[in-house]
Protein backbone atom coordinates (compact mmCIF):
# COMPACT_ATOMS: atom_id res chain seq x y z
CA UNK A 1 0.00 0.00 0.00
CA UNK A 2 1.43 3.39 -0.96
CA UNK A 3 0.66 6.83 0.34
CA UNK A 4 -1.26 9.15 -1.90
CA UNK A 5 1.03 11.75 -3.42
CA UNK A 6 0.02 15.28 -4.34
CA UNK A 7 -1.27 15.56 -7.93
CA UNK A 8 1.27 14.80 -10.65
CA UNK A 9 0.60 18.13 -12.39
CA UNK A 10 1.54 19.92 -9.17
CA UNK A 11 4.65 17.77 -8.74
CA UNK A 12 5.74 18.90 -12.23
CA UNK A 13 5.24 22.56 -11.27
CA UNK A 14 7.22 22.06 -8.03
CA UNK A 15 10.07 20.52 -10.04
CA UNK A 16 10.02 23.44 -12.49
CA UNK A 17 10.23 26.01 -9.67
CA UNK A 18 12.85 24.00 -7.74
CA UNK A 19 15.27 24.14 -10.64
CA UNK A 20 14.83 27.91 -11.11
CA UNK A 21 16.79 30.76 -9.54
CA UNK A 22 14.85 33.23 -7.32
CA UNK A 23 14.64 35.70 -10.23
CA UNK A 24 13.36 32.96 -12.53
CA UNK A 25 10.81 31.88 -9.90
CA UNK A 26 9.32 35.35 -9.85
CA UNK A 27 9.22 35.33 -13.64
CA UNK A 28 7.53 31.90 -13.65
CA UNK A 29 5.00 33.14 -11.10
CA UNK A 30 4.13 36.10 -13.34
CA UNK A 31 3.80 33.77 -16.34
CA UNK A 32 1.36 31.64 -14.36
CA UNK A 33 -0.57 34.83 -13.48
CA UNK A 34 -1.18 35.45 -17.17
CA UNK A 35 -2.37 31.85 -17.65
CA UNK A 36 -5.14 31.78 -15.03
CA UNK A 37 -8.33 31.12 -16.99
CA UNK A 38 -11.22 33.54 -16.77
CA UNK A 39 -14.30 32.48 -14.88
CA UNK A 40 -16.76 30.45 -16.95
CA UNK A 41 -19.80 32.39 -18.14
CA UNK A 42 -22.14 30.80 -15.56
CA UNK A 43 -20.01 32.19 -12.69
CA UNK A 44 -19.61 35.73 -14.05
CA UNK A 45 -22.61 37.02 -12.13
CA UNK A 46 -22.52 34.47 -9.32
CA UNK A 47 -19.76 35.89 -7.14
CA UNK A 48 -22.14 35.79 -4.17
CA UNK A 49 -22.11 31.97 -4.49
CA UNK A 50 -18.31 31.86 -4.52
CA UNK A 51 -16.22 31.66 -1.36
CA UNK A 52 -14.05 34.71 -0.65
CA UNK A 53 -10.59 34.05 0.78
CA UNK A 54 -10.48 36.92 3.25
CA UNK A 55 -6.87 36.28 4.32
CA UNK A 56 -5.68 37.45 0.90
CA UNK A 57 -4.94 41.16 0.57
CA UNK A 58 -6.54 41.11 -2.89
CA UNK A 59 -10.14 40.00 -3.47
CA UNK A 60 -9.87 36.26 -4.19
CA UNK A 61 -12.97 34.19 -4.90
CA UNK A 62 -13.11 30.40 -5.13
CA UNK A 63 -15.69 27.98 -6.48
CA UNK A 64 -15.15 24.25 -5.92
CA UNK A 65 -17.14 21.27 -7.12
CA UNK A 66 -16.67 17.52 -7.38
CA UNK A 67 -17.35 15.78 -10.70
CA UNK A 68 -16.90 12.03 -11.11
CA UNK A 69 -14.53 11.89 -8.13
CA UNK A 70 -12.32 14.76 -9.35
CA UNK A 71 -12.20 18.35 -8.13
CA UNK A 72 -13.02 21.28 -10.37
CA UNK A 73 -11.91 24.71 -9.17
CA UNK A 74 -12.63 28.15 -10.55
CA UNK A 75 -10.72 31.13 -9.18
CA UNK A 76 -11.31 34.83 -9.63
CA UNK A 77 -8.28 36.99 -8.84
CA UNK A 78 -7.74 40.51 -10.20
CA UNK A 79 -5.05 40.98 -12.82
CA UNK A 80 -3.72 43.85 -10.65
CA UNK A 81 -2.57 41.26 -8.09
CA UNK A 82 -0.04 39.28 -10.14
CA UNK A 83 1.66 37.37 -7.31
CA UNK A 84 -1.61 36.13 -5.81
CA UNK A 85 -3.01 35.49 -9.28
CA UNK A 86 0.15 33.53 -10.17
CA UNK A 87 -0.12 31.31 -7.09
CA UNK A 88 -3.84 30.83 -7.74
CA UNK A 89 -2.97 29.78 -11.28
CA UNK A 90 -0.39 27.29 -9.96
CA UNK A 91 -3.06 25.80 -7.70
CA UNK A 92 -5.58 25.79 -10.54
CA UNK A 93 -3.14 24.05 -12.88
CA UNK A 94 -1.86 21.67 -10.24
CA UNK A 95 -5.05 20.70 -8.42
CA UNK A 96 -7.84 20.95 -10.99
CA UNK A 97 -9.00 17.50 -12.01
CA UNK A 98 -7.23 15.79 -9.11
CA UNK A 99 -8.88 13.48 -6.61
CA UNK A 100 -9.68 14.77 -3.13
CA UNK A 101 -7.10 12.30 -1.72
CA UNK A 102 -4.35 13.72 -3.93
CA UNK A 103 -5.34 17.25 -2.95
CA UNK A 104 -5.28 16.25 0.74
CA UNK A 105 -1.70 15.05 0.18
CA UNK A 106 -0.65 18.46 -1.13
CA UNK A 107 1.91 19.91 1.32
CA UNK A 108 0.70 22.88 3.32
CA UNK A 109 4.14 24.45 2.85
CA UNK A 110 3.75 24.37 -0.93
CA UNK A 111 4.89 27.99 -1.29
CA UNK A 112 8.18 26.98 0.39
CA UNK A 113 8.62 24.01 -1.94
CA UNK A 114 8.15 26.44 -4.82
CA UNK A 115 10.74 28.77 -3.27
CA UNK A 116 8.23 31.63 -3.16
CA UNK A 117 9.07 32.47 0.47
CA UNK A 118 12.30 33.94 -0.90
CA UNK A 119 10.58 36.29 -3.35
CA UNK A 120 7.21 37.20 -1.75
CA UNK A 121 6.44 39.10 1.46
CA UNK A 122 5.27 37.16 4.54
CA UNK A 123 1.91 38.96 4.48
CA UNK A 124 1.22 37.75 0.93
CA UNK A 125 2.44 34.27 1.83
CA UNK A 126 -0.18 34.06 4.57
CA UNK A 127 -2.90 34.71 1.99
CA UNK A 128 -1.43 32.13 -0.39
CA UNK A 129 -1.35 29.50 2.36
CA UNK A 130 -4.97 30.33 3.24
CA UNK A 131 -6.05 29.84 -0.38
CA UNK A 132 -4.43 26.39 -0.49
CA UNK A 133 -5.99 25.46 2.87
CA UNK A 134 -9.41 26.53 1.58
CA UNK A 135 -9.02 24.39 -1.56
CA UNK A 136 -7.92 21.40 0.52
CA UNK A 137 -10.88 21.87 2.88
CA UNK A 138 -13.30 22.12 -0.06
CA UNK A 139 -11.98 18.83 -1.46
CA UNK A 140 -12.34 17.13 1.91
CA UNK A 141 -15.88 18.44 2.47
CA UNK A 142 -17.09 17.60 -1.03
CA UNK A 143 -15.62 14.09 -0.83
CA UNK A 144 -17.10 13.37 2.62
CA UNK A 145 -20.61 12.39 1.38
CA UNK A 146 -18.96 9.92 -1.02
CA UNK A 147 -17.21 7.99 1.74
CA UNK A 148 -18.75 4.82 3.05
CA UNK A 149 -19.00 4.25 6.78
Amino acid sequence: MHETACPEALQDIIAEFSSASPEERLELLLEFAMDLPDLPEELHHARDTMEQVHECQSPVFLHASLHDGHMVYHLDVPREAPTVRGFASILHSGLNGATPAAIAATPVNLYQQLGLHKVISPLRLRGLAALLQRMKRNAEELAAPCRSD
